[in-house]
């Protein structure tokens, strides 16, 4: 069962009225016919009072089958297509009605209404005008009147609308054809012209929405659809692109210009989600070659080069590449600088980088634009931690290695300077002094960073050894260790190295 909505309810009503008198006139003439057609039309007519169009248009077809001269049984179908909403349907009905019947106003009048909104407004035209010579009630003559005058100024504004358009005023071409368009809603080539004036305009948001709906009114418009994925394209939507071209190709398998532009967008396409796969995979390394494959391949889109430069920026800061991710990074921020993405990116790439301050001050931009974003949060309090242990003690210059320094090269790196500033080697007080202090920090540097729990409290921005988190509940042993804590210690563990310490 359809379901009737307000426009249906107005044409039933409309309809109702004239079936009423159609069917005084019928009765007399229809004795002694086919029955089975009587209660067709009959059945039909009761199905479409009570709303149900899908049933009543069956008993309609049957009346039709069954008395292809029968002009009321056309009338009535046509009745139930507008129902429907099926305009086209319901047009070559109206026009076998005027042919069975000519002196058939009401369907003269419907025809011209339904030519209207579609824009055939010379053929509107002449039926209003056949309506007013042919003895029309007083409505209808109303009607035909007030519709062959909206049909004279549709036609005025169309003629004004391609004289703006031929002149490049598209805001004035716009503001015409969208009178127009309230009333030729069926109009192709009014909503094409239209989408092309928002395209020179650049709204292409009104464009695609007028080149759906052309699509949609003409069965076959693969130009429509051509211009779809073009400016899909163009807004950097390349699976819609996609999408779109495939339908201009259903229609034409050979058409010339969709094909080509099919070829882009699919090789484009491949690109894009070849590179999202690896990210996802953590191949950033092979996702970066891909996207630098996207700027050669669209080096003259401005959004393919830009979105590329945005995950070539990504790819690198999580590759631990901070140098090239600062950089990429930088570029795309230069064009948009309230990029979350980017801004994150680079953020992490500083921190990688050691640079603190610049980190801080990337999250809190981000922040700016972005409050709810937990990422940022916790990532603008990891930099600013760091900040502040940069400024006293960082474990990892102590020792000399990088932040992504393995266990193997942590221990080479402490035997290496413990060696070096091991107090025995010192006669001059003062410098003992200062190679004890050392010793101690290299000492502490190696415990922090051998100690898995420890070292991922440091990475945090947290100093395990340091009394003020031990006393605001920070965990992990407590190292306050003098000199005298390492006597008889051997930071080595075994080789040629022997020392006695003999401090007091």
């Amino acid at each position: 069962m359809v379901s009737v909505g307000p426009f249906a309810r107005k044409v039933l009503c409309y309809f109702s009225y004239i079936l009423v008198l159609i069917d005084l006139r019928y009765e007399g003439v229809q004795c002694g016919k086919n029955a089975g057609l009587e209660s067709h039309l009959e059945m039909g007519k009761k199905l479409l009072a009570a709303g149900q169009l899908a049933d009543a248009l069956s008993h309609f077809h049957a009346a039709v089958d069954g008395d292809p001269k029968n002009y009321l049984a056309y009338y009535r179908r046509a009745t139930v297509y507008l129902a429907m909403g099926k305009s086209k349907s319901a047009l070559p009905d109206l026009s076998k009605v005027i042919e069975l019947k000519p002196d058939f106003t009401s369907a003269r009048l419907q025809r011209g209404n339904l030519l209207l909104k579609q824009g055939k407004l010379d053929e509107a035209e002449t039926d209003f005008k056949d309506v007013l010579k042919s003895s029309p009630s007083e409505k209808e003559e109303k009607e035909a009147r007030s519709q062959l005058l909206k049909s004279d100024e549709m036609q005025r504004l169309v003629a004004q609308a391609k004289k703006d358009y031929s002149a490049k005023d598209y805001k004035m071409a716009a503001e015409r054809l969208d009178v127009l368009i309230e009333i030729c809603v069926w109009d192709v080539s009014l909503r094409e012209l239209r989408a092309n004036c928002f395209i020179q305009m650049g709204e292409m948001g009104k464009a695609i929405s007028d080149l759906k709906a052309a699509s949609k009114l003409k069965n076959d418009n693969t130009d429509a659809f051509y211009k779809l994925s073009t400016i899909y394209y163009k807004l950097g939507d390349h699976e819609m692109s996609l999408n779109e071209i495939r339908e201009c190709l259903k229609l034409d398998p050979e058409h010339k210009q969709c094909f080509s532009h099919y070829k882009q967008v699919k090789k484009l396409n491949k690109q894009i989600l070849s590179a999202e796969e690896l990210i996802q995979e953590q191949r950033y390394a092979d996702a970066i070659n891909k996207y630098q494959s996207v700027l050669k391949t669209e080096a003259d889109v401005p959004l393919y080069t830009f979105q590329a430069k945005e995950r070539i920026c990504h790819c690198f800061s999580k590759n631990q590449q901070a140098s090239e991710a600062i950089a990429i990074c930088s570029e795309v921020l230069s064009s948009d600088p309230q990029n979350l993405s980017a801004l994150k990116d680079r953020a992490e790439a500083y921190l990688q980088d050691e640079q603190y301050e610049e980190a801080v001050r990337d999250y809190e931009s981000a922040r700016e634009n972005n409050e709810n974003d937990r990422e940022i949060s916790e990532g603008l309090e990891r930099a600013q931690r760091l900040l502040k242990q940069s400024q006293k003690r960082d474990y990892y210059k102590i020792l000399g290695v990088k932040r992504s320094a393995q266990k193997k090269e942590i221990i080479k790196a402490y035997r290496k300077l413990a060696l070096q500033w091991h107090p025995d080697n010192f006669q001059d007080s003062e410098e003992k002094k200062k190679a004890e202090k050392k010793f101690i920090d290299i000492a502490s540097a190696k415990e922090v960073l051998t100690d898995p729990e420890m070292r991922r409290k440091f990475d945090q921005g947290e100093d395990p050894l340091d009394p003020e988190n031990q006393q605001s509940g920070g965990s992990g042993p407590h190292f306050q260790r003098g000199w005298n804590t390492w006597t008889g210690f051997n930071p080595f563990g075994s080789g040629p190295f022997n020392f006695k310490f003999n401090f007091n």
